[in-house]
């Protein structure tokens, strides 16, 4: 049997394609059926480690969508759920991962010069999963209209045709424009393609939805396709966001006796996915900065976080160039809290490749040719000063880096301190996900990834058209 392909497309970026993907792939799985889910192309800093494909014992890395989708799905994730990721490392550059892999022949190449040699391993991952699943949740890139890519489009309408997707259409309601948005989407699409789609999803709504009467009646006149659900504003669902620093100038915690949790959002910043179980702690309010005076406000029992980053030494520049260096050291003088997680790790150090570090910890790092992809598993081992608290935890998580980095008298076997214990340096990511690193932080836990998971099935089904979600992966899906 060949797997039901049910597709996620968006009119722009932030639409809110992968959070309701996810949501389709835990409601899906509820309903007993075997789920996977899948992207051709993603672009995105935000990457986790994960098996290869069930024939072979290596693994890469996929985007940290696609991650999240198959532990909603409760599947095994593996490499072929994303099969090419790009990971930017400037404005004009990305560093091409395809199956999971670093490679080198295809980041050299011009974007337009890619999609032929791609495709066919994007095609037999698909074929993969559809051969082994009972239905595959599909999400696209951007908007399926952006007609000058449209001939090398490997991600949205390529994908849909070849797997006679089951198509959404989903708009972001907030930015206004949402029916033009709609309607011009459809309007670009080639006639065989708008076939495809099987409803219209209104996202990010705040308001009474019947006032949006007659706007769904006319739309529907003028395509034939029906606005299937009206999805209310929902900013605590829990799940990341895929791309960007999320729910900027928001915070659930703003009281002042919360300690905050100043996360420095570098131009090339990566992995900031990792710090969404933040956001749902209380008495932690998670701020992004990029300011030596946001840091400078900060009290001493606050923390600041180094998350990791694409390209250490130009961040590390542009940390030193707006005196966040200094605020940071002296934020570490004062007795508070620093977290270096990954290329923060590298900064912390007293030299990071041909550059001078932050002198806060005795490390050096040199970068290497071959990435350290990799799952790991460790100990914190005996911690002390205000890091006390994780000594001996066991957390799991991933690394993902060039940098070899020399280790300190005060490391153990998952982190480095400097003498005071203030400062702690790690390279496993993900250990805010991890239930022992939250209870021994805070005493408290953040709603699990799986609850999370369970909220968002609900949240979609709670505001779908009754019946829609299941004629949808009927034999004949009624349109």
């Amino acid at each position: 049997m060949t797997a039901i392909c049910i597709m996620v497309l968006g009119t722009t970026s932030n639409a809110g394609k992968s959070w309701l993907a996810t949501a389709l792939c835990r409601y899906y799985s509820n309903l007993g059926f075997k789920v996977a889910p899948f992207k051709a192309q993603n672009m995105s800093n935000n990457a986790r480690v994960v098996g290869g494909e069930s024939h072979v014992s290596e693994g890469g890395e996929i985007g940290s969508a696609q991650y999240f989708q198959a532990l909603a799905a409760r599947a095994i994730p593996d490499v072929r759920m994303n099969p090419l990721l790009l990971k930017p490392e400037a404005d004009t550059h990305s560093q091409v991962v395809l199956l999971g892999q670093v490679n080198q022949t295809l980041t050299d190449l011009p974007w337009r010069g890619r999609s032929e040699l791609v495709w066919p391993h994007i095609a037999g991952a698909l074929d993969a999963l559809r051969a082994e699943n009972d239905i595959v949740v599909i999400e696209g890139a951007g908007s399926p209209a952006e007609i000058n890519l449209m001939d090398s489009d490997i991600v949205n309408l390529r994908v849909a045709r070849y797997a006679n997707a089951r198509c959404l259409l989903v708009t972001d309601i907030d930015r206004g424009g949402a029916f033009a948005h709609l309607y011009g989407t459809w309007a670009l699409m080639p006639e065989q393609d708008r076939a495809l789609i099987h409803g219209f999803v209104l996202n990010k709504f705040r308001g009474d939805a019947s006032l949006l009467s007659p706007a769904p009646e006319k739309l529907e006149a003028l395509t034939g396709i029906p606005t299937v659900a009206t999805l209310p504003m929902w900013r605590e669902h829990g799940l990341p966001e895929e791309d960007g620093v999320f729910d900027e100038g928001f915070s659930a915690n703003s009281n002042d006796d919360v300690v905050t949790i100043a996360v420095i959002a570098y131009p090339r910043i990566s992995n900031l996915d990792e710090f969404q179980p933040l956001k749902n702690i209380k008495g932690a309010r998670l701020i992004w900065v990029r300011s030596a005076a946001q840091l400078a406000a900060l009290g001493a029992h606050d923390w600041i976080i180094l998350p990791g980053s694409k390209n250490t030494e130009s961040d590390l520049t542009w940390l030193k160039e707006r005196g966040l260096d200094a605020a940071v050291k002296a934020h570490a003088v004062n007795g508070g809290r620093v977290l270096g997680i990954c290329g923060g790790l590298q900064m912390l150090g007293e030299t990071v490749g041909e550059s001078k570090g932050l002198g806060l910890l005795l490390l050096k790092t040199i970068f290497a040719q071959d990435k350290t992809v990799k799952r790991t598993t460790g100990s914190f081992g005996a911690l002390h000063g205000a890091w006390e608290a994780l000594s001996n935890v066991v957390a799991t998580g991933y690394e993902i880096h060039h940098g070899v980095t020399t280790p300190s008298e005060w490391g153990s076997e998952l982190a480095w301190q400097n003498a005071v214990g203030n400062v702690l340096g790690i390279y496993l990511h993900g250990m805010f996900e991890e239930f022992a690193v939250l209870q021994a932080l805070w005493g408290a836990d953040a709603p699990s990834l799986d609850k999370v998971f369970e909220d968002l099935a609900r949240f979609v089904d709670t505001h779908m058209e009754d019946g829609f979600l299941a004629k949808l992966v009927s034999k004949v899906a009624s349109t």
